[in-house]
């Protein structure tokens, strides 16, 4: 069998820890008296959490300092720490640990490549650090998705080239940093989101060991 570089984003892919973002930035947004709501929350996608705030503050027509807005900034980092704190292997989304476990089985280096800089913890949290060969994440780089940074550093890591990479990802920023390397990428989530994805999953349960082996040795 040969070797290939598989590339997982986190949030979204492996566990959902949006809904802590949410819970968080909610938590924050309430305290500033500004109204804060799924809805808007669409907006943060795939943005830098300086970028976020500035979001939710123009919700509310809000000025403040540089100083402030770096006091909530930790405020609010520190309330998310507090959720996912409370995770298990329970979060882990359905079918991944089939993955996983089958690209470890058939020796295939196995890659975190995510903006988020408390990959390590949440994976520690479910269980799954060990399955990892290295992780890339908010730590180890500075240009945010869809600048293909994070995804170049985990296949310099794996002794892979780009074009033997193949990259896990649910939002369109992630799908388009893949492509921007020139690696596979691999939607999962709505194929109407992701149309730019090479080929897109509902999610991993969909992902079959034939198409997995056929990955590996194309």
């Amino acid at each position: 069998m040969k070797t290939k570089a598989f590339i997982f984003d986190l949030d979204g892919v492996i566990v959902d820890t949006a809904k802590y973002h949410f819970l968080a930035w909610q938590k924050l947004a309430n305290t500033l008296g500004i109204n804060f709501t799924h809805d808007d929350n669409e907006q943060l996608k795939g943005v830098s959490r300086v970028r976020s705030l500035e979001i939710i503050l123009g919700l509310g027509n809000v000025e403040a300092t540089e100083e402030q807005k770096e006091e909530w900034l930790t405020q609010k980092n520190e309330d998310y720490l507090g959720y996912i704190n409370t995770m298990d292997d329970s979060e882990i989304l359905p079918g991944v640990m089939k993955v996983l476990n089958f690209l470890k089985a058939n020796n295939q280096p196995i890659i975190l490549g995510s903006a988020s800089k408390n990959a390590r913890p949440i994976l520690e949290k479910v269980n799954i650090l060990h399955l990892f060969d290295d992780i890339v994440d908010g730590n180890d780089v500075s240009n945010a998705k869809p600048d293909p940074e994070v995804f170049l550093v985990g296949a310099k890591k794996a002794n892979q080239p780009n074009e033997n990479s193949i990259v896990f990802e649910d939002s369109v920023a992630g799908i388009q940093a893949a492509n921007n390397a020139g690696m596979m990428s691999i939607g999962i989530g709505e194929a109407s989101v992701l149309h730019e994805a090479d080929i897109v999953f509902n999610d991993f349960n969909q992902i079959s060991e034939e198409f997995l082996t056929e990955l590996i040795n194309k």
